[in-house]
């Protein structure tokens, strides 16, 4: 097998296969630094290992750099918004996989936005660390 950004290749039938996803990293994508530095607090300290960035496009290519257990997406971002930037990690075979949740003060399912779920903002910072555990556990 050949490893190329990310990705492991079979040469037999050059089918692309994800890559092995971070155990317990997390990534954060809000362009609201309060936000963001709320939520990795919180995360930090339940263990987990946490990396942001406030852009979507930042998000993609991090996403596909450090392949995480989950990724916690802003939907109102500056440029590209959450919304397509998911499009975008759900229809590349090397990101698919991951679980994405959309961060949005417009709560809904988000299925119909390619979101795996969704937490609503403001959060509540009784409850947001087991959300994630949660959202973790069915995987």
């Amino acid at each position: 097998m050949i490893v190329n950004s990310g990705q492991k290749v079979n040469q037999k039938n050059s089918s692309v296969e994800p890559a092995r996803v971070t155990s317990g990293t997390i990534l954060v994508v809000d362009d609201n630094s309060l936000n963001a530095e709320l939520v990795t607090d919180l995360l930090e300290m339940h263990g987990f290992h946490v990396q942001s960035t406030d852009t979507a496009e930042a998000g993609l290519i991090m996403a596909r750099a450090i392949m995480p257990a989950l990724i916690l997406m802003d939907v109102n971002l500056p440029g590209m918004d959450g919304i397509s930037a998911t499009k975008l990690l759900k229809n590349d075979p090397a990101t698919r996989h991951l679980t994405v949740i959309g961060l949005t003060a417009e709560y809904g399912d988000g299925a119909s936005a390619g979101f795996d779920g969704c937490l609503p903002k403001p959060f509540n910072t009784h409850t947001f660390v087991d959300s994630i555990k949660s959202f973790l556990a069915s995987q």
